[in-house]
């Protein structure tokens, strides 16, 4: 409900040629678009693979290092990698990118792969407009600009002009936009930079209608809410006052202290008055915003991933309008263990999205003068049928509602006040990304996209009275082509298949029209499963590079963990049930597997932060099940994750080590401590582990040891030679604000990577 919305939902799919299976894996494929027969074909071609022919780096061992987990010792001998700092860690990263460079850079293809991507990626994007008052506010990338320059146009179809360019920022383009915030009356923007990929931010300010900024600059900012006073003066923001490091990205330290403090404009720091604290919860992450009349200030806590509660204080009830101390807050709803997002108010009424009693969510109403649950008044009741996703309070009296229904985006328009469902928005099979409206204001963008599909922002202008749904028709407002991609030639179908408990599993699978199975297609399977994100589909030139120009196939099982299908969707693969995420990744292999799609030795396993450690997980669990594997920014040590940044935050999702029946689940699966070499002479996938030196999300550490250990045990047998490296990025974090050429050089790595361990072949001219 903050100032202006742009709500990211996540991501959904869309196809001209989409076709939708519901079978077990024993029954017959309903399938034509892919054929059985033999013949000539693309896939049947092959490079030759190149082994890795070593030696990897010696790394020191100090067998010393030990733990005792509930009278059961475990070693620890690489604990020296934790520290980013040392001397000795630091070689250890120049060694290993010593011996990955080479393998994942000399290809005669390489150069080849980049122009390719570079070429691809060269297309306009755009995000839908914010309305600020007569301002309107987008982002606007020309094509291979490191990063979206954000433009300001003073009417719809005015002349615009640069408003704040990131990219002159810094020289190599590690400096991103992170969270930004306008004033009510539009005359005031707060933004956060951030460097080198770190979740670490610098506040800004600066004056819309002179492009200027404030002198001030806010620091030790991280994870930050900004909201403004309806006085224009200020706005409170959070920050965290414990800081035991060098708050730049690379230490490893556990963040403590937030703080919620009041900025008032145009005076420095030390000047900021702290107005909500919780001495007796000093591991609490905390979230405010002022609501949209600007009497209440709301403040959320939480210190785990499975929920938050929520209080508020009133600013009329300060003497004078002074804010000069700490505001004694009441509570709203206690506890932790549900999501609660504020959608806007009537006077002293909420109305809330909620996963309370609602696995797959509903929207409620709650007054502030009698907010015990059992007052609570459901407005939007929940949907057994859909899990509700994003809710966007619009043209006064209207509700945006935005489902996920069979992995799909689904969008309707509500009454505010009654909950009625008025109006469904037309929508072809796909993902709506982003939602931009305010209350005050009839207009509203949104932007859909689709596998196969960059992007199409659409705007419509909603009236007070719905008679007739023909009183307002979303009009396309932009529509993104990208050059040398001709989506047609491609399809999108959805399968359902068993994991190993029975349990269906949705997937998501994408590749060539005419493509043929047999057996011989080189396939990336990717995964997320956790926190109750939902991987819908989302248009990647990444992945259009696989589809196109290496004859491949993408998979993207919606594996438990994720959200797709609701909070009981998720929780069927978090803490004691998380092995149901590895079991659903490893059926969805042996989908592709016994549908003809390919073999073991041509499958590829993808997956970053919690898909590294699904990654990690199967790898182990599986090895002769996938001739490749890629570990982006993974958490893989499942016995000390919790030690490190704001990672303790995750033990609602995984579980505590410090609990016996947790610690032996976390064992079970922990990637680092479940390497062991597999009978048979059975060879590791090739595997490429990759991280940034500046992720305070995932720390490098992750990697460090697993890789060194992995090395270790499995790359020194005689008969390993597939290749067991890591990457590590400098001036790079967990994923978000990368530049576009940074992104670009990865990619070409992960493509030659690839092709040397696989014996892919790059098909330069296919269309």
């Amino acid at each position: 409900m903050l100032y202006s919305l742009v709500l990211l939902c996540s991501v959904v799919k869309y196809s001209q040629c989409v076709n939708s299976e519901f079978y077990n894996q024993s029954e017959p494929d309903a399938s034509s678009s892919m054929s059985c027969e033999s013949g000539p074909h693309p896939s049947e071609e092959r490079a030759e693979k190149v082994e890795f022919t070593g030696p990897y780096p010696k790394v020191r061992k100090d067998e010393t290092v030990e733990d005792d987990y509930h009278g059961m010792k475990i070693k620890d001998p690489y604990r020296w990698l934790e520290y980013p700092h040392c001397a000795e860690t630091q070689i250890f990263n120049f060694m290993q990118n010593n011996i990955s460079n080479p393998y994942c850079q000399n290809h005669t293809d390489r150069e080849a792969i980049k122009e390719q991507l570079l070429r691809m990626a060269n297309y306009e994007k755009y995000s839908a407009p914010q309305r600020q008052e007569n301002n309107y506010f987008y982002f606007h990338n020309k094509g291979l600009q490191n990063h979206s320059i954000l433009y300001v146009q003073r009417n719809l179809t005015g002349s615009t002009e640069v408003f704040l360019d990131p990219n002159k920022l810094s020289k190599d383009g590690t400096t991103a936009l992170k969270l930004y915030a306008f004033s009510d009356n539009g005359k005031h923007f707060a933004y956060c930079l951030s460097k080198s990929g770190s979740d670490w931010n610098t506040l800004h300010i600066k004056d819309v209608d002179t492009g200027k900024d404030y002198p001030e600059v806010l620091k030790n900012v991280k994870f930050p809410s900004i909201s403004w006073t309806h006085d224009h003066k200020g706005f409170f923001y959070n920050q965290y006052c414990d800081i035991n490091g060098t708050a730049d990205g690379t230490e490893t330290t556990a963040h403590m202290g937030q703080k919620i403090y009041y900025h008032v404009l145009g005076t420095e720091q030390d000047k900021d008055i702290p107005v909500v604290e919780f001495p007796n919860g000093r591991s609490l992450g905390l979230h405010s915003e002022v609501t949209d009349c600007g009497r209440y200030l709301l403040v959320s806590t939480s210190n785990n991933t499975q929920g938050s509660d929520l209080h508020y204080f009133d600013l009329h009830s300060l003497p004078d309008g002074k804010i000069s101390g700490k505001f004694p807050l009441k509570t709203v709803i206690p506890g932790m263990d549900h999501h609660h997002e504020i959608i806007a108010n009537n006077g002293p009424e909420l109305i809330v999205k909620t996963t309370k009693n609602a696995p797959k969510g509903k929207v409620v109403t709650i007054n502030l003068n009698n907010p015990c649950e059992k007052n609570w008044k459901t407005l939007i009741p929940e949907d057994e049928n859909r899990t509700l996703d994003v809710v966007a309070a619009v043209a006064n009296n209207k509700l945006i509602v935005h489902y996920i229904q069979n992995v799909r985006s689904v969008m309707d328009l509500h009454d505010l006040n009654t909950g009625k469902r008025l109006h469904s928005f037309p929508l072809d099979l796909g993902q709506i990304t982003h939602i931009s409206g305010r209350r005050k204001y009839n207009e509203v963008f949104y932007g859909f996209t689709s596998f196969l599909q960059p992007g199409t922002i659409y705007h419509c202008n909603i009236p007070e009275n719905i008679t007739d749904q023909d009183d307002f028709k979303p009009t396309i407002f932009r529509e993104t082509i990208v050059p040398e991609f001709e989506p047609t030639l491609f399809q999108t179908k959805q399968v359902y298949f068993r994991s190993k408990d029975g349990t269906r599993v949705p997937m998501y699978i994408i590749h060539r029209v005419g493509a043929l199975r047999n057996r011989r297609n080189p396939v990336i399977i990717y995964g997320y499963g956790g926190y109750g994100v939902s991987v819908l589909p989302t248009f990647s030139i990444s992945r259009c590079m696989f589809l196109r120009h290496f004859n491949g196939i993408y998979a993207i099982p919606n594996i438990r963990g994720g959200g797709e299908l609701g909070e009981d969707w998720h929780n069927a693969g978090r803490l004691l049930k998380k092995q149901n995420c590895f079991d659903d990744f490893q059926a969805a292999a042996e989908y592709m597997i016994n549908k003809k799609y390919t073999k073991p030795k041509y499958i590829t396993i993808m997956g970053g932060s919690n898909g590294g450690l699904l990654v990690g997980a199967c790898l182990n669990q599986r090895p002769e099940l996938y001739g490749a594997a890629l570990i982006l920014v993974g958490a893989l040590d499942m016995l000390r994750f919790n030690k490190f940044t704001i990672a303790y935050y995750s033990e609602s999702e995984f579980g505590s080590p410090n609990n016996k029946t947790h610690f032996h689940n976390l064992l079970s699966y922990s990637p680092l401590h479940n390497i062991k070499v597999p009978p048979n002479n059975t060879q590791y996938p090739a595997t490429l582990v990759l991280t940034g030196d500046h992720d305070d999300r995932v720390p490098p550490l992750h990697s460090y040891k697993f890789i060194a250990t992995l090395q270790e045990k499995i790359g020194s047998l005689p008969y390993q030679k597939n290749p067991l490296l890591l990457r590590v990025e400098q001036d790079a974090g967990h994923g978000q604000g990368t530049p576009l050429m940074k992104s670009i050089e990865e990619m070409t790595d992960i493509y030659v990577f690839l092709m040397k361990s696989l014996g892919l072949k790059y098909y330069p001219d296919m269309p």
